[in-house]
């Protein structure tokens, strides 16, 4: 056994710690001799590559970066900008101003009218409740008698009285039934039964060919109407009667018109004359038809011709829909007029109300119901107010027997001296 651990030991001593120590001066003298000149080789070369190629490199990037940056971005973000400050100057501000200007046109000229229209439906109502409580309050307190109020008629046929008249006279029938009618219709009665229920003025208006009008709704021909008016006279013996036709606004004067009515009429027509207003009755029959023609552009009858001109028949005709404000301008246009016995022409006062394009009530009967009840209030307080002695024509829309009666009866006051 010593024999084997003595040979092992001599054998580490002379062969392995030899090996080690050579292996170990190999191994320093290659670190020494070559890993440390690569390892310094390998660093000069990449302080060398760094400083010879990627600080260039790093370099010409940057300046590339800054002339791209100088030379491309900054002059397209300054383009871009000139063009945002261009496209808001000549694109975005011009529509923008024009979106506001269109939206204030559209607030005025659309919106402000629809809401003032809206608010007048509204208000419209309220002015006529209102505006009737003022008649009947004046109603109640003051009544409507006046002297030969409580007349009755026996016989429409045959007055001796001043004019009670109709407006639109000829309008029966006008239009189509429901649809245009309740727009244009003032009288439901034929002419004749006009003159037979005692209306003794016609306001008869015509078109270019000469059919009855009103406004744009067309009728029956002149001829109806004019034959109407004869029959009456040939059933009567003293009746007189105002006949006014016109060409109605808007409309063209029918051809020859002034020959026609002549023609038709010329045995009753009575010529004009001044002096007319100072005749009794019997120096002016047997002719009994004082008609006045009232072209648009035809010439006017002329002085001393079988038909008069519009001076003779004189209104103050006041466009509304609101019965108190009606019943004003009649009492003060009225009062505004020299009396009957001094002037020398025939002066009516309408009893009747228009309907207006604004309201949504745009039928007639509805409209004008609202100051027909008021007729003979309103005699009443001319009376009251000293101008009965003005009041010569009462015309009405849709007339009837009390309204005739009203004007009878203050005919007959008069002539018996009560007023």
């Amino acid at each position: 056994m010593d024999f084997f651990k003595n040979l092992a030991d001599s054998f580490v001593k002379e062969v392995v710690d030899p090996t080690v120590s050579f292996a170990e001066d190999s191994a320093r003298t290659v670190a020494r001799e070559v890993v440390d000149p690569t390892v310094s080789f390998a660093e000069d070369s990449a302080r060398t590559v760094l400083r010879e190629v990627v600080d260039p490199t790093v370099a010409f990037v940057e300046d590339s970066a800054r002339t791209v940056a100088r030379e491309v971005i900054d002059p397209t973000v300054s383009f871009a900008e000139d063009s945002a400050k261009t496209v808001v100057r000549e694109v975005v501000d011009p529509t923008v101003a024009f979106v506001e200007d269109s939206a204030r046109t559209v607030v005025r000229e659309v919106i402000d009218p629809a809401v003032a229209f809206i608010e007048t439906q509204f208000q419209r109502p309220r002015d006529v409740i209102e505006q009737e409580k003022i008649l009947d309050n004046l109603l109640a307190s003051n009544g409507s008698r006046f002297p030969g109020d409580n007349y009755h008629s026996p016989d429409r046929k045959k007055l001796d009285i001043v004019w009670p008249g109709t407006h639109d006279s000829a309008t029966n029938g006008i239009g189509i039934d429901v649809v245009t009618r309740p727009l244009g219709e003032c009288q439901t009665l034929s002419i004749y039964e006009q003159l037979v229920r005692g209306t003794r003025l016609l306001d008869v208006r015509v078109q270019e060919d000469r059919h009855i009008c009103h406004g744009i709704l067309a009728s029956y021909n002149v001829d109806f109407a004019i034959d109407d008016v004869i029959r009456f006279l040939s059933e009567t013996h003293s009746e007189i009667i105002i006949l006014e036709i016109r060409t109605e606004y808007g409309h063209k004067d029918p051809p020859e018109f002034e020959s026609y009515l002549t023609n038709k009429l010329g045995q009753f027509l009575i010529h004009q004359d001044d002096n007319l207003f100072n005749k009794s009755l019997s120096e002016i029959l047997p002719k009994r038809v004082i008609c006045i023609w009232k072209p648009r552009e035809s010439p006017r009858p002329s002085r001393g011709g079988l038909l008069w001109n519009s001076d003779y028949l004189k209104d103050n005709w006041t466009n509304t829909d609101l019965p108190w404000t009606k019943f004003q301008s009649n009492m003060n246009h009225l009062k505004d007029q020299p009396s009957i016995s001094s002037r020398r022409f025939f002066y009516r006062v309408e009893n009747t109300l228009t309907p207006q394009a604004d309201n949504v009530v745009v039928w007639v009967r509805p409209v004008t119901d609202r100051i027909r009840r008021y007729a003979r209030l309103f005699i009443s307080r001319c009376i009251a107010e000293g101008c009965i002695d003005k009041l010569q024509i009462f015309s009405t829309d849709f007339i009837d027997e009390d309204f005739v009666d009203a004007c009878v009866g203050l005919t007959y006051a008069r002539i018996n001296g009560r007023i």
